[in-house]
């Protein structure tokens, strides 16, 4: 049977419809022609946008989805994909445009699988796409530098500390001590194996390696710059996956909140738009982890000359701020995770705060959280599509919500 692409779907892949409905397939652009056999489908015809795949790994590793598609594509594509979202939601006629594509070689933070191999040595790399399996990276183009001369120190740790069938789950952060290494589903940490650890992080380099949630070796306290604060940065705390896509976020959330006095940061973290903010404007900062919070406020006493910043300890799932104490601030930042915030925005919404400038990693939550704004009386100004998870389908976005008498920036 032959069919045709139709459309690219939420996770980056093509749909084609079949003889039992709609198929979903890997390597395809819309308007291409196939040939279906079973769950098999062969190119016939090429898309004008599609390209070589720069990528050595590009056909198994499931790191990344969309390297067979111009630059141009991808944009346009994610763009849609937000607008589409918004449009299930009846939200229609809203500014959308990308703002930021993140660089090859830049992603500076990353969650990698490593395994003993049974020819000995190690496995280290992404998982192939739907597959457990790992596929080795050596030629990988969007990790950073840093990150890519530490897969070596990764593959002796596998040796060191995996089980013969067990895979380690590795978490690497780019810092400006040094990579910071968080790793779980090793052996349990003795003595021996935490003098391997230290040796393997004195020989290549390692700030840190935090092994099944404990400190294994610290050789420099990893710290990450925000703004103008050197914030220390505690075991497995989230920071964005590359520093350019921090920047358009954080500038993003510095326009949509200009001129407010006092601003309330929710889900704050380790204080990527809290600190920044911090620069002009009087910081109210919100976080249920108490390292973050503490990081935060380590962060904050190492910049002279920002403005007040209070960071507070509170879980926003089962204590979301009510509009009381939201009503004292002139705009409120609320970047939650992928599953949004439905209490918080729901007080978010009855609050009057004049101004929300709304970050998230999920179009579809925030579609939602979006519809439950503009129900309490807000106006969506525009939305800001930031791509820093490179040839992926991974979209993240900035948001600028009014209330209606206060003119759009």
């Amino acid at each position: 049977m032959i069919g045709t692409v139709g459309e690219i779907d939420r996770n980056g892949n093509a749909v084609v419809v079949g003889p039992l409905g709609p198929m979903h397939f890997d390597g395809l652009l819309p308007g291409e022609t196939v040939e279906l056999d079973g769950p098999v489908a062969r190119r016939l015809t090429s898309s004008p946008d599609r390209v070589a795949p720069p990528c050595p790994h590009a056909a198994d590793c499931g790191g990344c989805s969309l390297q067979h598609a111009r630059e141009p594509f991808i944009a346009a594509w994610k763009v849609a994909q937000v607008r589409g979202e918004l449009a299930a939601a009846g939200i229609r006629d809203v500014p959308v445009r990308l703002v930021h594509s993140s660089a090859p070689h830049s992603r500076r933070r990353a969650e990698l699988a490593a395994r003993r191999s049974r020819k000995g040595g190690a496995i280290v790399g992404f998982h192939r796409r739907r597959s457990d399996a790992i596929v080795p990276i050596p030629g990988c183009l969007i990790l950073s530098p840093a990150l890519m001369a530490t897969l070596p120190a990764v593959a002796a740790m596998t040796e060191a500390g995996a089980s013969r069938s067990g895979r380690l789950d590795v978490r690497l952060t780019e810092t400006g001590a040094g990579v910071d290494v968080s790793v779980s589903g090793g052996k349990p940490l003795d003595a021996a194996l935490g003098a391997d650890l230290a040796g393997i992080a004195e020989a290549h380099g390692l700030a840190r390696i935090v092994w099944g949630g404990e400190v294994a070796v610290l050789r420099a306290q990893p710290v990450v710059a925000i703004g103008r604060a050197r914030v220390p940065l505690p075991p497995g705390a989230f920071l964005q996956a590359t520093a350019g896509g921090e920047a358009a976020l954080v500038e993003s959330v510095r326009r949509a909140t200009e001129g407010a006095r006092r601003v309330v940061d929710l889900f704050a973290g380790c204080g990527t738009f809290a600190l920044n903010l911090a620069e002009r404007a009087e910081v109210h900062a919100v976080e249920a982890d108490r390292a973050m919070v503490a990081a935060l406020r380590l962060g904050w006493r190492s910049a002279p000359g920002l403005r007040p910043l209070g960071a507070e300890l509170r879980d926003l799932f089962a204590r979301p701020l009510l509009p009381d104490e939201l009503g004292r601030f002139d705009a409120a930042v609320i970047d939650p995770p992928r599953a949004g915030a439905p209490a918080q925005t729901r007080a978010l919404a009855a609050s009057g705060v004049p101004v929300i400038a709304a970050v998230s990693c999920r179009p579809a939550s925030f579609r939602n959280d979006a519809r439950r704004l503009l129900d309490a009386g807000y106006r969506l100004d525009w939305v800001e599509v930031v791509d820093q998870f490179r040839w992926s389908h991974h979209i993240e976005l900035a948001a600028r919500f009014v209330r209606g008498h206060i003119a759009a920036r």
